[in-house]
């Protein structure tokens, strides 16, 4: 009896383990993560702080997104944060970004410290230039968006439950592309923040056959920009390039590398959905697409397409000390409709 007894008090415990281990799991997803430490933050808010970070979920200015240097953006700018508030975001951002998508975000912001270096006259820059707006309630119960935006930074959330229902745009863009030399402690020679976004494209661009360039290449010349800079949704234009199907098995592998310096911008739970997406979709409807030079220092630009997504990366921009195409900009966008809305 005794014996009987401790077996099923094994089995009792053993299975409150289980439990245990599953709502643990559940609650460390990243829109528990994210709702619980945007509500930390907006508990700290004083009222003007309010007015300038909380607007309603439906509001037009969720999908006002834009990366340049302006006077005026939506949300509470980081200056204006006490700095415990300001170690909140940067603990939200943690969440809502993987450690290499967290790493690139702050790097950005640093660059704008070498941009107020070197360049005397221009734009304002300055690393606490950032913004951060929430759209609606951070609850476990509500539907609610996040913005973290400023020059060369565009993040954009919606979080629902247990889901995060959107991503996009995640905008991400450094100048200088490479550091060129070392005028400030801190930038060392060779620093380039999206260097894997450019040199596994390189790769592939240069692995491709004459016969494979002739579908690959688009225009001889690089455009300026990515294209819907600002709109709320993605070109739904036909993919152009050359076709999966097209690519060996080499080159397939390559293009897979370049997207995932993509999607692993996100927490592994965000990252799984969007390879999901890839998945179920299927890899024979993706095209690569090229346009302009293939080294650095002259003008290039490519565009990765799938069913449920859109890779656009340009460098095209001289960077601040002068540098050709050295100035690179680069967006990841939901074909399916961004902000976790419909795009048709």
């Amino acid at each position: 009896m005794r014996k009987s007894l401790l077996a099923v008090t094994s089995v009792v415990l053993a299975l409150a383990t289980v439990t245990s281990a599953y709502t643990f799991y559940r609650l460390a997803g990243t829109s528990d993560k994210m709702t619980s430490a945007a509500g930390s933050l907006v508990d700290t808010l004083d009222a003007e702080q309010k007015k300038a970070m909380l607007y309603p979920y439906d509001s037009e200015k969720r999908l006002d997104w834009h990366f340049i240097p302006k006077d005026q953006r939506k949300g509470l700018e980081m200056k204006h944060m006490t700095e415990d508030q300001r170690q909140k975001t940067h603990a939200l951002l943690q969440t809502a970004l993987s450690e290499a998508g967290y790493k690139k975000t702050t790097q950005i912001i640093s660059l704008e410290a070498l941009l107020k270096h070197i360049q005397k006259k221009g734009p304002i820059r300055d690393t606490e230039r950032y913004y951060v707006t929430i759209f609606g309630e951070p609850t476990p119960e509500s539907r609610w968006g996040l913005s973290f935006e400023g020059h060369h930074l565009s993040l954009n959330f919606v979080v629902e439950g247990d889901q995060v229902l959107s991503s996009t745009p995640q905008f991400f863009a450094t100048n200088p592309a490479e550091v060129k030399e070392q005028v400030l402690d801190g930038y060392p020679k060779g620093m380039a923040v999206l260097k894997a976004e450019e040199e596994i494209a390189f790769d592939l661009a240069n692995s491709l056959t004459k016969q494979q360039l002739e579908k690959a290449v688009i225009a001889e010349k690089c455009p300026a920009e990515i294209r819907n800079a600002a709109d709320p949704q993605p070109p739904q234009t036909a993919p152009e390039g050359i076709a999966w199907t097209d690519l060996k098995k080499d080159q397939q592998a390559t293009l897979k590398k370049l997207i995932d310096v993509y999607v692993s911008a996100m927490p592994q739970d965000v990252a799984a959905k969007r390879n999901a997406s890839i998945e179920e979709a299927g890899w024979d409807g993706i095209h690569f697409a090229w346009a302009g030079g293939f080294k650095g220092g002259i003008p290039h630009y490519y565009r990765i397409q799938g069913e449920s997504f859109l890779i656009e990366f340009v460098n095209a921009q001289p960077d601040v000390s002068g540098n050709p195409a050295n100035h690179i900009h680069c967006v990841w966008r939901d074909m399916r409709g961004d902000f976790a809305l419909s795009a048709k």
